[in-house]
């Protein structure tokens, strides 16, 4: 049944930036290109989790439990109430609906996403979580907004026309998303009501030649007022023809931006990236209630985040468009390991992520964080995957992109990840942890001037990194071929504070991250 209980549509479209030396009007074009023009149908769904997540109050590493009890006890969750989905892995209790999809092969979890170096500031750290840079890097585009640039680098200019005639994304909201960013113009305009659009008023062609510096200005309004008012005519076309099958929760905001993505979707809307948010997961008090770690602010975002993806989760399916649609949870950052005396957690490192949708791998990728046994202050979850590698990995599996485009686009040492699988496959009733193809060890451990690190691997490109307890690259070891065998490379520690270490190993087929302690 459709629901008509939105406001407005709005759309807009951000100055023109910087280029950023990319030289992404050079690429070549891939298939995107026959995405919009309808030979593919799939969309992605990116759900931004404002606030940064406490990822260890959402996917609880039931074999670190007793650690952290230990350093979290007045937010942790009692054992025996939270949803286990594996021998080591459980669910916070307001996630039952997400639970279901798990053992529906539904959900996909990729534990300890970050990126070397970690902000802790919100303004900066979404900033490069929607540019997909490294926390070094000022970028004026986003991660989508460069890809699209890459595929049609004369955008706005020509758009929309008889090949694309729907927008490339869509922020369900009052501010477009920066993550669709391009070069010279966003990507994405803002709706809030699909239903109902709001024509804006556009001056005579003729008035722009009036010679005035302004001239370059006030044309590029006009394209972007032309641009919206015939993008908005598709979306409300698309809205009068979709249909929403599935009962959505009232009273919760996420659930209304996901009632319209589906709308939109089954409407025939040629899309390709729907940005949506839920904000408040700055929980640095009352994240739980005191006396009962269960409830809180931070249960009562679960709760809205569990029931708005079930109903659409269930909506898409009904509509028999579900295996069109992938969807995704960002966090510009996870919590610190240790909670802090007002019942909440502060600006950590690494969060995990999930995917939802009928074409993911179900399984767990990667192992989970490990707790040391004393932890410091300010400490974050040590980083397994980069973000980046997530994006391109969707980018590559979702959307044929090729994975040297992803290596220009985002980083040169991309990883692969097996998040997306065929939409008809038989899930598998086990984790994959993508660490197993990697074994090592280390030694002395507490070290003092020097640790030895081994590892025994296939043959491929190694890097093996060494951070501290706030996420900063303190070291890279290596970054190089090695053949299939053991190998070691020494760490000289002489000029390290006291306090938690961690080194990571990546390679082509695997990541693994171990902690150790300098004395």
């Amino acid at each position: 049944m459709k629901r008509r209980n939105f406001l407005k549509t709005t759309a807009a479209t951000a100055l023109p930036v910087s280029v950023n030396g990319l030289g992404i009007s050079s690429l070549a074009k891939s298939s995107l290109f026959d995405f919009i023009n309808g030979d593919n149908d799939r969309v992605l769904v990116l759900v931004q989790l404002g606030g940064g997540n406490d990822g260890l109050n959402t996917i609880i590493p039931l074999d670190q439990y007793d650690r952290l009890a230990n350093v979290r006890s007045n937010v942790i969750i009692p054992e025996n109430q939270l949803l286990g989905i594996t021998p080591e892995v459980a669910l916070h209790p307001e996630m039952t609906g997400i639970k279901s999809l798990f053992e529906e092969a539904k959900l996909n979890i990729i534990q300890s996403v970050a990126y070397p170096n970690q902000n802790r500031s919100h303004f900066r750290s979404t900033d490069i979580w929607t540019s997909g840079s490294a926390s070094d890097e000022f970028l004026d585009t986003g991660w989508m907004g460069r890809y699209f640039d890459s595929q049609y680098p004369e955008y706005p200019t020509g758009y929309p026309n008889d090949d694309c005639p729907d927008p490339f994304a869509l922020t369900l909201g009052f501010m477009v998303s920066e993550t669709c960013q391009g070069m010279a113009s966003n990507f994405s305009g803002a709706v809030f009501d699909p239903y109902s659009a709001t024509s804006l008023i556009v001056a005579d062609d003729n008035s722009s030649g009036d010679g005035t510096c302004y001239e370059v200005e006030i044309d590029f309004l006009r394209t972007a007022a032309q641009q919206t008012n015939l993008y908005s005519t598709q979306i409300v076309a698309a809205a009068n023809a979709g249909n929403n099958l599935a009962t959505y929760p009232e009273n919760n905001r996420l659930s209304e931006q996901l009632q319209a993505v589906s709308l939109l979707v089954s409407g025939g809307l040629k899309t390709k990236v729907y940005v949506v948010s839920l904000g408040g997961f700055d929980t640095h008090a009352n994240q739980v209630v005191d006396g009962d770690p269960a409830r809180g602010e931070h249960a009562e975002l679960l709760e809205e985040l569990n029931a708005a993806i079930t109903a659409f989760q269930e909506d898409l399916q009904l509509l028999g468009i579900d295996k069109q649609v992938l969807t995704m949870t960002f966090s510009e950052f996870g919590r610190q390991i240790g909670s802090n005396g007002g019942f909440g957690t502060d600006h950590g490192t690494a969060a995990p992520m999930m995917f939802f949708g009928s074409c993911v791998n179900a399984a767990i990728l990667g192992a989970n964080p490990e707790i040391p046994e004393q932890v410091f202050n300010q400490e974050g979850v040590p980083m397994q995957f980069d973000f980046r590698s997530v994006y391109g990995s969707v980018l590559m599996d979702w959307f044929d992109v090729p994975e040297t485009l992803i290596r220009e686009l985002l980083y040169e040492d991309f990883q692969h990840l097996p998040i997306v699988a065929p939409c008809d496959s038989v899930a598998t009733d086990q984790p994959v942890y993508l660490s197993d193809a990697i074994d090592t060890y280390h030694y002395p451990n507490p070290f003092s001037n020097w640790l030895v690190i081994g590892f025994t691997v296939p043959a491929g490109r190694v890097k093996v990194s060494v951070y501290d307890a706030v996420g900063r690259e303190v070291a890279v070891l290596t970054n190089q071929h090695f053949s299939a065998g053991t190998h070691e490379v020494q760490l000289e520690g002489h000029r390290l504070e006291k306090g938690n270490f961690f080194y990571r190993i990546q390679t082509d087929h695997g990541v693994k991250t171990k902690a150790v302690v300098k004395q």
